[in-house]
C-alpha cells in the first residue's frame, strides 16, 4: 500500500538530492531558492520571530511575517545524513543562522519531525563565518563543537558540507575554533586542511573495494519511510570511469541497495535496461523492459519507481528530465491513471504533493 508523501518543507536530486535532493542551481549566500525536491516543514506563527516595538502608549509586540526555506542535512532515526526543508525567518547572515539551525537543542529541535536529529553538539556556538574568493566557506565555531562521538564525524562533515555548498559562492567548506584554523577533526582525526566539499561524498556504500585511479563517486538517491513520511536518501558509491554513467547509475540502483542505510528496494529483481541510455537535449530517455512495470497486466509503473529515478539522474543541468520507454509499448502510466506522455521533470512530483 503506497504511503502518503508529506511536505514539512525532501532530494531526490541530486547530485539531487539529488540527494531530492540540491538539484535546482545555485543559491546566494545572502538568501537561497531550495530545491523543488525536498518536503517542507511549514512554520507556524507561534515559530516565528517576536520583535518588541515601544511607543509612547504601549510596548506591542510583532512577530516577523517574511520567512525563508533552508535544506538541512540533519540525522535521521538510523543516523543515515538526509535532507529536510524548513522554514525560518528571513535575516542577514544566512550561512551563520543556517548553521546555527545544525545544533542540537538549537532553534530547530522544534520544527524537525519525530525521528530525525540535528548534527552539532547542543550548546555549539557560530562565531562567524567568511567566503574566500576561491570559493571557501571559513566557518569559525565553539569549543563545544568537539563534543561530538568519533562514529559521528563523518557525518557531521557530510551534513554541514551539503547544507552549505547550497549556497551560490560555495564550494567548499573549512572549520576553525575559537577562531583557530584546524587542520583535522578534533574527535577522530579526519584530516580537513584542504577543506571538504560534495566530491567526499555522502552516507557513503560500497559493495567492494574500489580501484580509486578507475573510479569515480557518483550520488544516487533511494527512498526511505518513516512512519507515514517517505523520504529520499542521498548514497554516494564508486563506479568504473569507463561506464556510461547514467548506465552506471541506474545498475547501482538495480542491483547495489544499501540496505544497511534501511532504505527501500522499488524495482523487481528482473528490470534491466534494453539499450544505452540517450541524452539528447537535456531530456534523457531509457528504454526497460517489461519488468519495470508493477502490474502483470497493465503497463503500471509506480510513481516511487519513476520518482527513484528522476532523483538519481536529473541534475538540472546536463539533465534537465527523463524518458522512460518500454519496448514495444506507445504508452505507460502510473498506479493512479496518469499517462507518462512527456519526459517527466523534478517539479512534476512536487506538483503531486500538492495535490
Amino acid at each position: 500500500m503506497r504511503t502518503k508523501k508529506i511536505r514539512v518543507a525532501i532530494t531526490a536530486g541530486v547530485g539531487m538530492f539529488l540527494l531530492s535532493g540540491c538539484f535546482q542551481g545555485a543559491e546566494t549566500i545572502e538568501e537561497i531558492d531550495m530545491p523543488e525536491d525536498i518536503p517542507i516543514i511549514d512554520e507556524t506563527e507561534e515559530n516565528m520571530n517576536e520583535s518588541e516595538e515601544t511607543n509612547s502608549e504601549e510596548n506591542d509586540v510583532e512577530e516577523t511575517a517574511e520567512t525563508t526555506e533552508r535544506t538541512l542535512y540533519v540525522f535521521d532515526k538510523d543516523g543515515v545524513v538526509a535532507p529536510i526543508q524548513i522554514e525560518i525567518p528571513k535575516i542577514e547572515g544566512a550561512a551563520a543562522q543556517t548553521v546555527q539551525y545544525l545544533v542540537k537543542d538549537g532553534p530547530v529541535t522544534e520544527l524537525l519531525p519525530e525521528g530525525f536529529a540535528a548534527v552539532l553538539p547542543e550548546k555549539t556556538e557560530v562565531l562567524g563565518t567568511n567566503v574566500t574568493e576561491d570559493g571557501t566557506l571559513i566557518v569559525d565555531l565553539s569549543a563545544q563543537f568537539a563534543n561530538y562521538e568519533a562514529e559521528d564525524e563523518i557525518r557531521i562533515l557530510e551534513a554541514m558540507t551539503h547544507t552549505l555548498i547550497q549556497f551560490e559562492q560555495v564550494e567548499n567548506i573549512k572549520l576553525r575554533i575559537d577562531g583557530e584554523d584546524i587542520d583535522e577533526m578534533p574527535v577522530n582525526g579526519t584530516p580537513i586542511a584542504n577543506g571538504y566539499s560534495k566530491k567526499h561524498g555522502i552516507n557513503i556504500h560500497m559493495d567492494e573495494k574500489p580501484h580509486l585511479q578507475h573510479s569515480e563517486l557518483v550520488t544516487i538517491f533511494y527512498p526511505k519511510q518513516h512512519e507515514e513520511m517517505t523520504y529520499f536518501v542521498p548514497v554516494s558509491t564508486y563506479i568504473d570511469r569507463t561506464e556510461d554513467v547514467f548506465e552506471a547509475k541506474v545498475q547501482k540502483l538495480l542491483e547495489n541497495i544499501p540496505r544497511e542505510l534501511g532504505v527501500q528496494d522499488v524495482f523487481q529483481q528482473e528490470v534491466s535496461l534494453e539499450k544505452a541510455p540517450e541524452l539528447n537535449e537535456g531530456v534523457l530517455q531509457l528504454v526497460f523492459n517489461e519488468y519495470i512495470f508493477n502490474d502483470d497486466e497493465l503497463p503500471i509503473i509506480q510513481k516511487d519507481v519513476m520518482e527513484t529515478l528522476v532523483r538519481s539522474l536529473v541534475d538540472g543541468e546536463e539533465v534537465q528530465a527523463i524518458d522512460v520507454q518500454v519496448e514495444q509499448l506507445d504508452e505507460i502510466m502510473d498506479e493512479d491513471g496518469n499517462v507518462y506522455d512527456t519526459p517527466v521533470q523534478l517539479s512534476d512530483f512536487q506538483q503531486m504533493e500538492k495535490m
